[in-house]
């Protein structure tokens, strides 16, 4: 498939395939680097399509791409095999930012969100992996899980970037606790952009 003009492998099925609506992470991630050296991690990546894209525009940084399914992790690889990016991303299996080390300069996500309650009122998405898709209670423990540890792993002036439906919200680092407050009283659908502290 295409995805911001790179030809990806995808799995369906197994792995979700990308969608249009994630080209706008990425536009935002690079928008935030810009021409500086970054250190960029992707959390559940999936494909590999963020973290392929971002560093496939932005040469000067380094992509550590994560997620805890094998056959997402074996898929990225791949793809990122196939387009010579292995020499700056790397692929790891762990759950969001356990196999990070270091600190780094961006954070990006697109993570499931939808409640595990409403998956038989998303037809559409029948055929995608349920764990990809849909989370537990709310479907926002994910992202309140990582802008928890995400202060832990950020520069001083590092940026976490995540996406909800067709919405990205971005906080620095001294912002992640108004993020988090944000999130924890968020209708999914709702529109913002920049988290304010």
């Amino acid at each position: 498939m295409d995805f911001r003009g790179l030809s990806l492998a995808t799995a369906p099925g197994r792995v979700m395939t990308p969608r249009p609506a994630s080209e706008k992470l990425v536009s935002v991630a690079i928008a935030l680097v810009g021409s500086r050296p970054a250190r960029v991690v992707d959390v559940g990546t999936g494909s590999g399509a963020i973290a392929i894209a971002i560093a496939s525009e932005l040469p000067q940084v380094e992509v550590i791409a994560t997620d805890t399914s094998p056959a997402a992790v074996a898929l990225a690889r791949l793809n990122v095999a196939r387009l010579g990016l292995s020499r700056r991303v790397s692929v790891r299996r762990g759950d969001l930012l356990e196999p990070v080390s270091g600190p780094v300069d961006l954070i990006v996500a697109n993570l499931p969100y939808l409640p595990i309650t409403d998956a038989t009122h998303h037809e559409e998405l029948a055929n995608e992996p349920t764990n990809a898709v849909f989370a537990p209670g709310d479907g926002l423990d994910l992202y309140r899980r990582l802008i928890a540890v995400s202060r832990r792993q950020l520069r001083s002036e590092g940026t976490l970037a995540i996406q909800l439906r067709r919405n990205v919200f971005t906080a620095r680092r001294d912002e992640l606790q108004t993020l988090a407050t944000v999130i924890g009283g968020l209708i999914p659908w709702q529109t913002s952009s920049r988290i304010a502290a």
